[in-house]
């Protein structure tokens, strides 16, 4: 019997092909152009905080949930600091990048134990749940070395993910489910 992950994993082998080909042009815009790509980012995130937010705060007075109206308020006020001090936001956005990517990391490798009983070449998940760690962690480790250094180091990641991605999705076409 195929563990249900596994088969999940290998009925929707595309889609992780998918996921690595647009990791792998992601990363290319960011070695490209990575003033526009933390830009981008910080500016992304403000405008979904402040949209949330606003919508979160109608439905909130409209429901009379004060809770909720008040979580409104609170992605309202992200939104404002975002686009009054983007560098902080950056920084905040930075250690926010490094806890997903820790956490990812280690439920990948996890995953690539299960995997392990199912196909040959279990160890690029690991590979790739360990370059996730260790991407996070220096993330963790070095704030202050710039920005724009990280948008850099985000982009080398998300090439290397995204080969591995495609490795792993080639893997999951041979099971047969």
């Amino acid at each position: 019997m195929i563990n249900p992950l596994v088969r999940a994993l290998a009925r929707h082998w595309w889609l992780i092909a998918l996921r690595g080909i647009l990791a792998i042009l992601f990363g290319i815009g960011c070695l490209i152009w990575p003033g526009i790509a933390l830009l981008s980012l910080v500016f992304l995130f403000g405008a979904y905080a402040g949209l949330d937010g606003i919508f979160l705060l109608f439905t909130g007075v409209t429901r009379r949930s004060w809770l909720t109206a008040f979580e409104g308020v609170v992605g309202i006020v992200a939104a404002i600091v975002t686009f009054v001090w983007p560098g902080m936001t950056a920084l905040v956005l930075l250690y926010v990048i490094a806890f997903w990517a820790v956490f990812t990391g280690i439920m990948k490798i996890v995953a690539a134990i299960q995997l392990r009983q199912y196909i040959r070449g279990e160890w690029l998940y690991v590979v790739q749940g360990l370059l996730t760690v260790i991407f996070g962690l220096i993330m963790f480790g070095l704030p202050v070395a710039g920005a724009l250094a990280v948008v850099w180091l985000i982009g080398i990641y998300g090439i290397i993910f995204g080969i591995l991605a495609l490795a792993l999705s080639l893997r999951l076409l041979s099971i047969k489910v």
